[in-house]
């Protein structure tokens, strides 16, 4: 396995191969914005605006990677050695369910949009999961070219901002050490978004190791099967709402997050919580996320993650109907609350077991 491999690292009979995505893919922020994190990751792979940090470099010869003083730290590539050491001591994170129904089992697995290299490799529960299925099911492919050759039009859409708002964002794009040209073709709460997935790398969380990119890289590299329970136009049309005032009364929300630190803390607190599988703390997300205050934003959440579990526990029921054992990876909040993928597929018969936590 050579540490300067351009862009993943991979070993050969890992139940999780270690393709560690190191270049050119990202993943969503916390809940939905899975086009978003991909944004992101192009976003700072881009040549660094004049006050950020150089781009990480392409060996991992060095422990740490260059850093301007304000900017994100930079994630340096995995040597062979740090591969080798997350493989050894991997261990299981998140949510994990057995669906069993006419005589086989699929899995579902609450996954966190961003990571880090300790995270990278499957757990033994996680493991097992794998080498019982042969089909991955993911909200998006996220590995897909296609993807971001033709980004839905929602995603590019123009939103007319006052200057007071324009400005704001700039400032966030230049603190993320990002420059400029990098997000400018994006909807301005598409760029907010993938501002605020930049800001989990102040907590030491990179997108590329988000669960979703590194299971998807391993499908991809053994052949297995991808499947998409959702169409980017679907998701765009519940992250970036039609209404200009609305998205603009997000923008704003997105920002002050930003600008008080609050992003990034929250970020942290829901990666803790997956880290340790604690579902009780993810169960009780909307206590705590400041974002459901007020009856307008408890709808939108529900639009987000609640709205958007029926339509994907009919396609696993679909896929597993056909005899095939499915892997479902999608974000670990899908797995929540009373219309959570775990309650649905015990709704339409499935015998649901609890396996992360314990």
């Amino acid at each position: 396995m050579s540490p300067t491999q351009p862009e993943t690292a991979a070993t050969a009979g890992d139940p999780l191969p270690g393709r560690v995505p190191i270049a050119s893919r990202w993943r969503a922020v916390w809940l939905v914005a899975a086009l978003a994190a991909s944004a992101a990751v192009h976003a700072a792979s881009s040549p660094p605006a004049a006050s950020a940090a150089p781009a990480a470099p392409s060996t991992a010869a060095s422990a740490s990677a260059p850093t301007v003083e304000g900017c994100p730290p930079v994630v340096p590539v995995p040597s062979a050695a740090e591969l080798a050491r997350a493989r050894r001591e991997a261990s299981d994170h998140g949510v994990l369910w057995r669906i069993t129904k006419q005589g086989h089992s699929s899995y579902l697995f609450g996954t966190l949009h961003v990571g880090k290299l300790a995270w990278a490799f499957a757990g033994p529960r996680l493991s097992q999961a794998l080498k019982a299925t042969d089909t991955l099911a993911l909200e998006l492919d996220v590995t897909d070219p296609a993807l971001f050759a033709a980004p839905p039009a929602a995603a590019v859409a123009p939103l007319e901002l006052p200057r007071p708002l324009r400005e704001r964002l700039a400032r966030q794009t230049e603190r993320a050490c990002v420059p400029s040209q990098a997000l400018q073709h994006l909807n301005p709460l598409m760029q907010a978004v993938t501002l605020t997935v930049l800001s989990a790398r102040h907590e030491g969380l990179d997108a590329r190791f988000a669960q979703e990119i590194v299971l998807a890289d391993a499908a991809r590299a053994q052949g297995r099967p991808i499947v998409a329970l959702e169409d980017v136009q679907s998701q765009m049309a519940v992250l970036l709402p039609s209404d200009a005032g609305e998205a603009r009364r997000l923008l704003e929300q997105s920002l002050q997050q930003l600008e008080r630190g609050r992003a990034r803390v929250l970020l942290r607190r829901l990666a803790d919580a997956w880290d340790a599988s604690r579902l009780d703390e993810l169960e009780s997300y909307a206590a705590w996320c400041e974002c459901a205050a007020s009856a307008e934003d408890r709808r939108f959440l529900q639009r987000l993650n609640d709205d958007r579990n029926a339509p994907m526990a009919e396609r696993v029921d679909r896929l597993h109907a056909q005899g095939k054992r499915v892997l479902v990876a999608v974000g670990a909040l899908h797995m929540t609350g009373e219309h959570g993928l775990p309650r649905l597929m015990a709704a339409r018969g499935y015998r649901v077991e609890r396996l992360l936590p314990p």
